[in-house]
C-alpha cells in the first residue's frame, strides 16, 4: 500500500467491508494512526467490528478509529461551503426556508452528496491527523456514481455562466452566483485529482460469473475518468474442498480465477473461504493474515 488512502469497492455481499477493516487492523498493528471510514449509507462497519452505535470516530484498538458518513456529515460540509452564498440567489426566486433548502440539495439534487464525500475524505488526508484512511465504499454501481461526480459536475457547469449570468448574490455577500460556481468547479477540479493521485483502489470480487462479468464494466468506467484499480481480491474462494459439492465449486471458481488471472493485469490476491462468519476482531486478525502473508497470484 503505496497511498495514504486506501478504498475498497466491490458489488454488494462480495467482502470488500471485511477486506477494509482487516487492511485498517493491519495498518494500526503497524504503529499507523489509522482511521477506517464507509460512505455507505446503510454501512456495515460497525456490525463487523461489533460495535453499539453511539458517538463518531469511535476507537476500536490503540491506532485505529471508525466513523461513518451519513446524511448529516454531507449537509454539514454543503453547509459549511456554500450554503448561504447558493440559499441567497435561490431564495430571491425560491420562497423555501434554509434548512429545507439545504436537506433538498443534499438529498434530491443529483451529485451533491457523492461529491462532498469524495470532499471529506480529501479534506481528512491533507489534515494529516490520520496515516492511513482507509476508505469502505457504498457497493459498485453507487460507487462508479461517486467517483463520476466531479467529472460530472465539471461537464454541467460550462453552460452555466449564459443560464445564472443574470442572478446577482445579495447585498449580503456581495458574491455573484457565477462566483459561487467557480469556486465549486474549483473544488470539483482537486477531488478529481485527489482521486487520481491519492487513492489506492483495490476492488473486491468473488469468482463467479456475474461479478467477474461486472469486472469489465468496472475497469472501464474507472478507466474514462483517468483511475486505476490497484489490486484485486478473489474473495470467498474454496480452499480445500473435501466434497463432491465442494469439488464441483472448486473447479468452478479456478475457471473464473484463471480469467480474472489473464483479462487483468494489476495485482490480484486470493482470500479463501472461511467456515464461519466474519465478525470480531479474533475473526478479522485471521482475514488481515491472510491478506498481508503470501497469498498472491
Amino acid at each position: 500500500m503505496k497511498k495514504d488512502v486506501v478504498m475498497f469497492c466491490g458489488k454488494g455481499g462480495v467482502g470488500k467491508t471485511t477486506c477494509a477493516a482487516a487492511t485498517a487492523i493491519h495498518f494500526a498493528t503497524e504503529g499507523k494512526e489509522t482511521l477506517i471510514i464507509s460512505t455507505d449509507f446503510t454501512p456495515s462497519l460497525r456490525d463487523i467490528f461489533k460495535l453499539e452505535k453511539g458517538q463518531k470516530p469511535v476507537k476500536i484498538i490503540d491506532r485505529l478509529y471508525l466513523d461513518e458518513i451519513g446524511s448529516e456529515e454531507v449537509e454539514r460540509l454543503w453547509d459549511k461551503k456554500f450554503g448561504p452564498e447558493v440559499y441567497e440567489v435561490f431564495s430571491t426566486v425560491v420562497d423555501i426556508g434554509y434548512e429545507e433548502f439545504v436537506a433538498f440539495v443534499t438529498t434530491i439534487l443529483p451529485g451533491i452528496r457523492d461529491e462532498f464525500m469524495v470532499d471529506y475524505i480529501r479534506e481528512l488526508s491533507e489534515s494529516g491527523e490520520y496515516e492511513r484512511l482507509v476508505w469502505d465504499t457504498a457497493p459498485a454501481g453507487q460507487t462508479l456514481g461517486l467517483l463520476r461526480m466531479p467529472s460530472l459536475v465539471n461537464q454541467h457547469l460550462k453552460p452555466a455562466p449564459r443560464i445564472y449570468s443574470r442572478l446577482r448574490a445579495s447585498r449580503k455577500t456581495k458574491r455573484s452566483v457565477l462566483d459561487v460556481i467557480k469556486r465549486w468547479e474549483e473544488l470539483s477540479n482537486r477531488d478529481m485529482e485527489f482521486l487520481k493521485t491519492g487513492v489506492e483502489f483495490n476492488l473486491v470480487t468473488i469468482p463467479e460469473a456475474l461479478a467477474v462479468r461486472q469486472l469489465d464494466d468496472i475497469f472501464s468506467e474507472f478507466r474514462s475518468y483517468g483511475l486505476n484499480i490497484d489490486h484485486i481480491i478473489i474473495n470467498q474462494v474454496v480452499r480445500q474442498p473435501d466434497s463432491d459439492f465442494l469439488r464441483t465449486k472448486a473447479t468452478m471458481q479456478q475457471g473464473y480465477i484463471s480469467e480474472i488471472s489473464a483479462k487483468f493485469s494489476c495485482n490480484k490476491q486470493i482470500l479463501h473461504m472461511f467456515p464461519y462468519e466474519i465478525t470480531g476482531m479474533d475473526r478479522l486478525l485471521e482475514v488481515e493474515r491472510v491478506l498481508f502473508g503470501n497469498s498472491h497470484l
